[in-house]
């Protein structure tokens, strides 16, 4: 995945010496990229949400909607010529 603009994302934070300064979950130690290498591999929030206890629904999903990802799935959908009104998953 490029690299994206979290800046704009509140649920977002970065923080050296907390998980190497990883884009985590807001007062997590929770990768936003496990969350969307779960995401890629077929998993939805429900199954986030079990396997990864003290997570908040609300950050998930405000960090799979944030414009940067919402963006960039899109660049990726046409630049592999797929029907636009494909569902994301």
């Amino acid at each position: 995945m490029p690299t994206l603009d979290w800046s704009q994302c509140p649920a977002v934070e970065s923080i050296p010496g907390k998980v190497s300064g990883a884009r985590v979950l807001r007062g997590t130690r929770m990768p936003v990229s496990v969350i969307f290498e779960n995401l890629e591999a077929g998993a939805n929030i429900d199954n986030i949400m079990e396997w990864f206890e003290g997570l908040d629904r609300d950050q998930l999903k405000a960090v799979i909607t944030s414009p940067p990802v919402v963006l960039t799935k899109f660049c990726h959908i046409l630049s592999f010529n797929r029907p636009i009104h494909r569902p994301f998953s």
